[in-house]
């Protein structure tokens, strides 16, 4: 700032406080077109603030079956219990594969179930105390095969026995190849189970695990559990 004499004179201190100086730019998107690490914490938080206790008194069966999409799940227990919910773990063999039942045991602090034949477990027919158990019974990822075998009312496995033996509201998360999921069987399969009042969190589009792109990444957790609060309300 410039004086009658023409020097500079030292500006007040408070000029300088972070309070009253410009707001920061927005951020920007790098080189990749990604936004930085910082805004995505930033968008993350908010996004989570508001996902509390919208699934408070929820009693969530989730089922994973086999596919890449499984390392979402584990992310999901953590999600769903932010949002108040009870979360227990059912996995078909093939999930396995992918994500160990310790993980998602460690996550929700309850045993997971993994096969109709656990001795100790199906003494008294735990997969139907298990089904009684939930309010929600929500299949994420839910893969073609196991879509279909809903669809049909076949019951092969745990996941697709507890889907039948439950009186609770489903809730299916797709995922899977793009040319799956656009594969006329696979419509008709969702055709059936949107109609018999099943809610389909349907997955979106973007880079798939084999290197293509198209419809058939599973939603992201957080819009599951935003999905699941909604058709509460």
């Amino acid at each position: 700032m410039a004086g009658k004499a023409g020097g500079l004179h030292r500006l007040p201190t408070w000029i300088h406080c972070t309070r009253y100086g410009p707001a920061p730019p927005p951020a920007r998107p790098g080189r990749s077109g990604k936004l930085s690490d910082r805004s995505r914490v930033r968008t993350l938080r908010t996004r989570m603030a508001k996902v509390d206790s919208q699934l408070e008194g929820e009693r969530i069966l989730l089922c994973v079956c086999g596919g890449i999409a499984a390392y979402k799940s584990a992310d999901l227990v953590r999600r769903l219990q932010d949002a108040g919910a009870q979360v227990r773990v059912a996995m078909t063999g093939s999930a396995m594969h992918f994500v160990g039942a310790t993980t998602f045991q460690a996550l929700s602090g309850e045993a997971v179930r993994t096969s109709l034949w656990d001795p100790a477990a199906e003494a008294a027919m735990g997969h139907i105390e298990l089904a009684r158990w939930a309010t929600r019974v929500l299949v994420a990822p839910a893969t073609a095969n196991t879509l279909a075998k809903l669809a049909h009312g076949l019951a092969d496995n745990l996941v697709t026995t507890l889907c039948l033996a439950t009186t609770a509201p489903l809730a299916l998360a797709p995922a899977m190849n793009h040319r799956m999921w656009l594969h006329p069987a696979t419509v008709a399969n969702m055709a059936l189970l949107r109609e018999r009042g099943a809610l389909v969190l349907d997955p979106v589009d973007g880079p798939l695990a084999e290197g293509e792109s198209g419809p058939g990444r599973m939603a992201e957790p957080l819009d599951i559990v935003a999905g699941l609060a909604a058709a509460r309300a």
